[in-house]
């Protein structure tokens, strides 16, 4: 099947072909019909199959001109980089047709937003917090949306989002049409359809867990940190790693393993994650695309939906106590019918992760001996614990436990015992001193 067999009509069919695309994915394909028939929609599959066209082909397929200012069509998503993409796809898709969108995200100036909305739009692509921020200031109304869409709504739920989510909910009008995509369907995506959504029509493409066949996967198992730095150090040499996200599990990482290897690597390294300001991120995220930064050090704020293409390589210095982020983190390369490879750098303390990660993709990773050249690090067994995803351990130096003789006895003089202060001191010894008399 074609683009053309999905009768999209004219105005879309000009834009797909402007993007030079011809066979839709099975994901679009099984869609189509769904959602155009008003219906309500769970949408799963695996990441990379093209889930965001999915939805928005038939919506906008639908979607006819009208002079109202405020949205007919609203799309959560749970990271501003989600929200700029899904504007970006919507603008390639609506190249020949008049359709305003407009996309609201935290950390920028809520001011500007407001006038975006303020001028009118058709459809909203937004993250739940600053929509909430719009909404109860009277500046966005919500009552005239037809279509909600929820993408990636398991994220959003690990990322503290449900309070703000079933806001939103009990503000839009009873009567809409509700789509949500996925690509794992958990017990708390589960509560929210059962909650809000009228006997929805389940789209199941692939079953969760499915690893994606154009990736090869090959593991290092090594002892420690430091071994697990030395080793990402001797891959990145390699020409073949042209293209490469290396993924851990949490910021102070982040920040701990780029200063490790900018000296190597310089311009050709960047770092990601929640902390970093979102002009920065979204400038980084264009220099990896463009290929001026050619190893990007990331936490999982990017292993969601961001579609980056001709990555060739996805290093994982942990794996993930949740395997399906391990999952959405790989998924990142072998997009749009190319191959991509994944390596694993794993330790010890990971080898249940590694049992339950191989056993739901029911396939094994491919472990490989660590080369001679990789120099072996200092077992530090709490660090290797905390890049495992332990983020309740707190390191705690302690240095007289370690120190080699450093450290001596005050000399009398020095050995000071805290009385307070010496006019206090003196007043009391004359209080003795007139109770003895």
């Amino acid at each position: 099947m074609t683009f053309e067999d999905l009768k999209l009509g004219n105005p879309l069919q000009n834009a797909i072909e402007d993007l030079e695309y011809v066979y839709p994915t099975p994901i679009q394909v099984a869609a189509m019909p769904v959602v155009t028939s008003g219906k309500d929609v769970v949408g799963i599959a695996q990441t990379g199959t093209g889930k965001t066209f999915a939805y928005l082909l038939p919506i906008l397929k639908q979607l006819k001109y009208q002079e109202k200012k405020q949205p007919r069509v609203l799309i959560m998503v749970p990271t501003r980089e989600l929200v700029v993409q899904v504007c970006n796809e919507i603008e390639k898709l609506t190249k020949y047709m008049s359709v305003k969108t407009g996309g609201v995200y935290g950390g920028t100036n809520i001011n500007t937003q407001k006038k975006l909305v303020h001028e009118g739009l058709d459809i909203v692509v937004a993250t739940p917090g600053r929509l909430l921020d719009l909404a109860l200031t009277g500046v966005l109304r919500l009552k005239s949306v037809q279509k909600l869409v929820i993408d990636e709504v398991d994220e959003m739920m690990n990322l503290g989002f449900r309070g703000q989510l079933n806001d939103v909910l009990d503000l839009l009008p009873e009567k809409r049409q509700n789509i949500l995509f996925s690509a794992t369907l958990t017990p708390d995506v589960e509560k929210v359809v059962d909650d809000f959504f009228s006997f929805p029509e389940v789209i199941e493409i692939a079953a969760h867990g499915t690893p994606l066949e154009r990736i090869e996967q090959f593991g290092y198992v090594v002892n420690n940190l430091e071994t697990k730095v030395n080793l990402l150090k001797y891959l990145l040499k390699g020409e073949e790693y042209k293209k490469v996200l290396v993924f851990v599990g949490n910021k102070r990482l982040a920040d701990k393993l780029y200063v490790d290897l900018e000296p190597l690597f310089g311009e050709e390294l960047d770092v990601i994650h929640s902390n970093k300001s979102q002009n920065y991120r979204l400038n980084v995220i264009k220099a990896f695309e463009s290929g001026k930064v050619r190893a990007l050090v990331a936490t999982d704020i990017i292993a969601r939906g961001i579609d980056i293409q001709d990555v060739s390589h996805v290093i994982n210095m942990d794996i993930p106590e949740e395997a399906a982020t391990y999952i959405h983190r790989i998924g990142r390369t072998g997009r749009h019918d190319k191959f991509g490879v994944s390596i694993a750098i794993s330790s010890p303390v990971e080898e249940e992760r590694v049992e339950h990660l191989e056993s739901l993709m029911k396939q094994k990773i491919n472990w490989l001996e660590k080369p001679e050249e990789v120099e072996e690090g200092k077992a530090i067994l709490n660090e290797d614990q905390f890049y495992a995803g332990d983020k309740t351990y707190v390191k705690v130096n302690d240095v007289l436990a370690q120190s080699q003789g450093a450290f001596h006895e005050k000399k009398a003089k020095n050995q000071k015992v805290n009385l307070g202060s010496a006019y206090y001191q003196k007043k009391k010894a004359e209080r003795k001193k007139k109770r003895r008399r």
